[in-house]
């Protein structure tokens, strides 16, 4: 199976896929409204701001398993990130990361070691996966790693198409 493959939905509910974004540089994050770590939506604005023109994008997958940290509807995430932090890169339907229920692109990031060569569950909100516009997992940051860390921004840059 590949990261293009799942099927997801948008925070308005429509069909949606990691692969309408193939071809991209993707920073795939596990996020949360009420957490410690929230504030990392404005680093992540950051960056696609930065790299959105230039085939990179976030893409945020809200999920509730963390604390009870996500309570809100599809509905109430959209105004919080945007209203809060002027979120403007995708977020899809909450997801499992973590257990017997979690989504199946995340059964492949987790897969997927971090710098220290620990692959397995998710420890908390916003853990970050760079993935190549081919679609390669190819870093794993955990959750206190800022996303605006320079290994954050290097790999980044080292892995934008063209």
């Amino acid at each position: 199976m590949s990261i293009y493959d799942p099927t997801l939905h948008s925070l308005k509910g429509d069909p949606a896929s990691v692969g309408d974004y193939q071809g991209q540089t993707l920073l795939m994050v596990n996020v949360a409204s009420k957490c410690g770590l929230t504030p990392q939506y404005e680093g992540l604005e950051r960056l696609q701001k930065t790299y959105g023109d230039k085939g990179f994008t976030v893409l945020g997958f809200p999920c509730n398993q963390f604390g009870g940290q996500e309570p809100g509807s599809s509905e109430e995430i959209a105004t919080f990130c945007s209203a809060t932090y002027g979120v403007t890169f995708p977020l899809f339907e909450k997801v499992e990361v973590n257990g017997d229920n979690r989504h199946p692109i995340y059964e492949e990031l987790v897969a997927f070691p971090d710098a220290e060569g620990e692959a397995g569950d998710i420890q908390w909100n916003f853990e970050k996966f760079l993935v190549s516009p081919t679609g390669e997992i190819v870093q794993r940051f955990r959750p206190m790693v800022d996303p605006e860390a320079p290994e954050v921004i290097d790999a980044i840059e080292a892995n934008l198409p063209g």
